[in-house]
């Protein structure tokens, strides 16, 4: 018998706007939102979790966990973010003491070490500099049916906006859909083609950051799981699912389970 993992694909549900693409979501807070999301912990609830692994460095836990204790104790109301919404109020239903965090984030650089050197990995302004710029990874292509809208603000970050509502269960299953994980994976992988000669500035950026980053949160999975009975739900933002799964079943060490057997439903789409 192996420990069994569920990776749950997230948009982040507190418009943070951390990431190049970020998707805009609306008030979760929303009476419908929250009737939403109390649905959505119903359907996750039958995986049975042992342990509620959040998108969050191990260093900001106590925080985190200090939140939820309030919660429990009715202290603490709570937050738009995918953590609170889903993980507290599914951690509160099964009993569990706390939550764990296996994202990395360095105290310092947020990648490297303080002697890297940053330009190698800046694969945006290489590909302009060097008529490389249809190589650039293209969030259009992620979206072709027209169901949104692109804002671009002028440090460069870009709001993705629905045009119509979609209720959150099939965001969810839309969003944990493995082709959809597959294509996400595959606008990074263009992007690493970026270089010319010894320059590699694409192939830099997916290793140093987002490979190292993902492996890093496999590994910190590894070190939460204390036996064969675990079973861990981890809740991360959905460009992570790919290759965290992709870690965790190479590593023959887990068994993986979709979020689709729980969150399909009669009532879906």
């Amino acid at each position: 018998m192996k420990p069994t993992i569920m990776i749950l694909g997230s948009g982040h549900l507190a418009n943070p706007g951390a990431d190049a693409y970020n998707f805009k979501m609306d008030d979760v807070l929303a009476p419908k939102r929250q009737s939403e999301i109390e649905q959505l912990v119903t359907l996750l609830k039958p995986f049975r979790p042992t342990k509620i692994a959040l998108e969050a460095d191990e260093r900001f836990m106590s925080e985190i966990n200090a939140n939820y204790q309030g919660y429990l104790e009715g202290t603490y109301e709570l937050k738009r973010g995918e953590g609170d919404q889903i993980g507290f109020r599914l951690a509160k239903q099964m009993e569990h003491q706390k939550l764990y965090g296996v994202d990395y984030w360095p105290k310092h650089n947020p990648f490297f070490p303080e002697d890297f050197d940053s330009d190698l990995t800046d694969a945006d302004k290489f590909a302009k500099e060097h008529n490389q710029e249809h190589l650039l990874s293209s969030i259009e292509d992620y979206y072709p049916d027209g169901d949104v809208e692109f804002h671009e603000e002028e440090d460069g970050r870009v709001w993705i906006v629905p045009v119509k509502y979609e209720s959150l269960i099939d965001m969810y299953i839309r969003g944990n859909e493995p082709e959809g994980r597959r294509a996400d994976h595959q606008l990074y992988l263009r992007g690493a083609r970026i270089g010319l000669s010894d320059q590699y500035p694409g192939a830099n950026w997916l290793v140093h950051r987002w490979y190292a980053r993902n492996l890093k949160i496999f590994v910190n999975l590894t070190r939460i799981t204390e036996s064969e009975e675990d079973r861990i739900l981890l809740i991360i933002g959905g460009g992570h699912v790919f290759l965290v799964q992709q870690f965790l079943e190479d590593s023959g060490d887990y068994i993986v389970e979709s979020p689709l057997k729980y969150l399909k439903t009669e009532d879906s789409n």
